[in-house]
């Protein structure tokens, strides 16, 4: 190695398999060997979750910059059955405007080899095919372009790295009318208004729910105000009517409130400021102040905008009368906890629908249908945690959804469920407190609307409004349950440390300017299977007790770490939060490990 090259834990990078294959390289298969010379980046993610959806969005301008030296290669792992449909795939990586090679890996083969424990994870493979780097979680883009930078330098010296174009090869658009439409409204006129969400525009359509009558947006990503041909969005989603007749859009990879005027055609920003929500950062204050989380759905509310922050796991408020936002509900943390709105959890809540009494909210991570009394306290009527899921009717108690994104308010008191990943469109009746389905072989359902007598569901990967009379019998369909398949990590019973790695990157240092830089959480699933240990502290190393008595279990740890540019000169220095949340499901054996290591960024000394 050269002498002036920066020293490195370099582990040798295990091949790339997946049985779904390989998309966005024109059919072509791709080894490591192929990719020799080049920096790799592998992105460990699945299409439901938003923080991966997030490390996309990161990623872009690093492909931009490093065009002819970096390759980021996608490795979908998926979390629900549903994910693990190669066609599922093939339609998020289009759905999500994924512009670099993915490989389809639904038996998680290649997500063992590097082991990954959490999703999003990146990878940073040097040209000689060497493991330097891994993160979890989001926000370490910029600590990669750097490590980027570094191996550039070094590997150009070395004469080991190969500049060229990349493996990518883009798909062929299609031409509907619509692309992966996410949510949908009836306007005053009777026409629909519809999210059209990969083509970053809204699309109003006549009564028929065919027709076009008019495009609002350029059609490309951006976020810019005015007129229908000169507004942008950027994947916008919910859509609500507001009582003067204007529409509020969540514009969700703008990480903005939009407002929509049908009579005039304007787009003008309500609330956000285009920059993503970090901890730390306001939680209230003036709305174009404050920065919001990939909002998914809006409703209007007992005289406010309601907004599923999906992004940070919370509910938000917009008041119009004082043009302020606010957190209303959700810690930020990632789970299914009910109570008063500030001790509650929530796990990307991507579907709203308000009554009179009632908040309705489709909480997709959980699989579970949730409302908001008018006091603010949070309620579960159909779900459990993060990893039970499936299709089963029956008593709200034992019921299951899979992964649904939209929730519909019907005129008997019930609600409709857009149960996403089952295809299906769901009722639950709080008055008798039973599931049923109403409609099966849709596809991808993220909203429904009531027309007249009507439910007009946004069928999403098959482009288009799907008309439905509401039936009066429920459809039978035969129960299905599943639980998350991941590995369990077998870990011996009594004391196990718990480590949390994290090494800042060069040219940066812990931010202790106001305390503690870092923080850690813990719990488990079930409660009993930590004796001690659980709850919240500053060090990224504890020793928890496990329980020998229970056999197997979850932990749940959620990590930050603050770290800013280590430069004297610098008055006011940039910093950058990193923060990840593991489920990490385990099994308690005599032969098992007492230590569980994971990387939230850097590289685990005691890697073998």
């Amino acid at each position: 190695m050269n002498d002036s090259a920066p020293r490195r834990v370099r582990v040798r990078a295990p091949e790339l398999v997946g049985e779904g294959g390989w998309l966005n390289t024109g059919g072509r298969p791709y080894s490591l060997a192929d990719l020799r010379g080049r920096i790799v980046v592998l992105d460990f993610w699945t299409f439901c979750c938003i923080n991966c959806l997030h490390v996309l969005d990161e990623l872009r301008e690093l492909e931009r910059r490093h065009r002819d030296t970096v390759v980021v290669i996608g490795v979908h792992s998926p979390k629900f059955v549903h994910e693990a449909e190669h066609g599922a795939v093939v339609d998020a990586v289009e759905r999500y405007g994924v512009e670099h090679p993915v490989l389809d890996d639904p038996e998680l083969a290649t997500w063992k080899q590097y082991a990954v424990r959490a999703w999003p994870t990146l990878v940073v493979i040097d040209p000689e095919g060497y493991v330097v780097a891994q993160h979890a979680g989001e926000g370490h883009v910029h600590a990669i372009e750097r490590l980027v930078t570094e191996l550039e330098a070094e590997h150009e010296a070395k004469g080991t790295l190969r500049r060229g174009d990349g493996p990518y090869v883009a798909p062929e658009p299609e031409p509907t009318v619509l692309r992966f439409p996410g949510k949908a409204l009836l306007l005053p006129s009777g026409n629909f208004l519809v999210s059209d969400t990969t083509r970053h525009q809204l699309v109003e359509l006549e009564a028929d729910g065919e027709s076009v009558v008019r495009r609002i947006g350029q059609g490309g990503r951006g976020l810019t105000d005015g007129t229908p041909a000169r507004s942008r969005f950027n994947e916008p989603q919910g859509l609500a009517l507001l009582p003067d007749g204007s529409v509020v859009v969540a514009d969700t990879v703008n990480h903005a409130l939009r407002r929509f005027d049908p009579v005039s055609g304007r787009t003008t920003t309500l609330a956000g400021t285009g920059h993503q929500w970090m901890q730390g950062d306001a939680t209230s204050g003036p709305a174009r102040e404050v920065n919001l989380s990939s909002p998914w759905d809006v409703a209007w509310w007992q005289g406010k905008v309601w907004i599923a922050m999906a992004g940070i796991h919370q509910l938000w408020t917009y008041d119009p009368d004082s043009a302020a936002v606010s957190v209303t509900a959700g810690t930020s943390n990632e789970g299914l906890v009910d109570g008063p709105g500030a001790e509650a959890w929530f796990a990307q809540p991507s579907g709203l629908a308000a009554t009179p009494d009632r908040l309705w909210l489709a909480d997709s991570e959980t699989s579970a249908l949730r409302w908001v009394d008018p006091e603010g306290a949070v309620h579960t009527a159909v779900g459990t945690g993060l990893f039970d899921f499936g299709h089963r009717d029956g008593a709200a108690e034992q019921a299951l959804l899979q992964h649904p994104l939209g929730v519909t308010a019907l005129p008997d008191g019930s609600v409709a469920i857009s149960d996403t990943y089952n295809h299906a469109l769901r009722r639950y009746d709080p008055a008798t407190g039973e599931v049923t389905t109403l409609a099966t072989d849709l596809r991808e359902p993220s909203g429904a609307v009531l027309a007249g007598d009507d439910i007009v569901v946004v069928e999403s990967a098959r482009h288009r409004l799907t008309r439905l009379r509401l039936p009066e019998e429920a459809v039978r369909v035969e129960a299905v349950a599943h639980r998350t398949q991941r590995a369990a990590t077998e870990v011996a019973p009594g004391k196990l440390l718990l480590d949390v790695v994290f090494q800042a990157p060069a040219g940066q240092k812990l931010d202790t300017r106001y305390g503690p830089s870092t923080r850690l959480l813990v719990s488990s699933t079930p409660p009993e299977l930590l004796r001690t240990g659980e709850g919240a502290g500053t060090d990224l190393s504890r020793t928890l007790e496990l329980d020998p008595s229970v056999p197997e279990g979850v932990l749940h740890v959620s990590a930050m770490a603050a770290s800013c540019d280590d430069d004297p000169h610098q008055e006011y220095p940039a910093c950058h939060v990193h923060q990840q949340d593991w489920g990490v499901p385990v099994r308690l054996t005599e032969t098992g490990a007492d230590r569980l290591p994971l990387v939230l960024a850097g590289m685990d000394a005691q890697t073998p």
